[in-house]
């Protein structure tokens, strides 16, 4: 993993941890896609905790987050959280194909 994606990692990774499963709760409902985004976000932490025995690859689920996002677009009508999230997720995404 690069220096930069580790940075990205541990600035924004356990605020995503809480505010994800927070924004499925209150926005899911709206937002049934976001469902889907905390599925693959559950996927990428398990994935990065396993980071010191194994180099992963996250190329499938940042290509699978981009298109259930539409690129990180954030809906007109969600919260800060929802909107945090999906800049730190965007953040994660650019950093790991830097």
């Amino acid at each position: 993993m690069s220096k930069l994606f580790m940075q990205v990692v541990e600035k924004n990774l356990k605020t995503l941890e809480l505010y994800v499963p927070i924004v499925a709760r209150v926005h899911g409902g709206s937002h049934p896609e976001f469902h889907e985004v905390h599925k693959v976000f559950e996927i990428v932490l398990e994935k990065i905790k396993e980071i010191e025995t194994v180099k992963p690859d996250f190329s499938a689920e940042f290509a699978k987050l981009r298109e259930i996002t539409n690129n990180y677009t954030v809906p007109g009508d969600v919260c800060e959280s929802y909107e945090a999230v999906y800049k730190m997720l965007g953040e994660l995404d650019k950093a790991y194909f830097e």
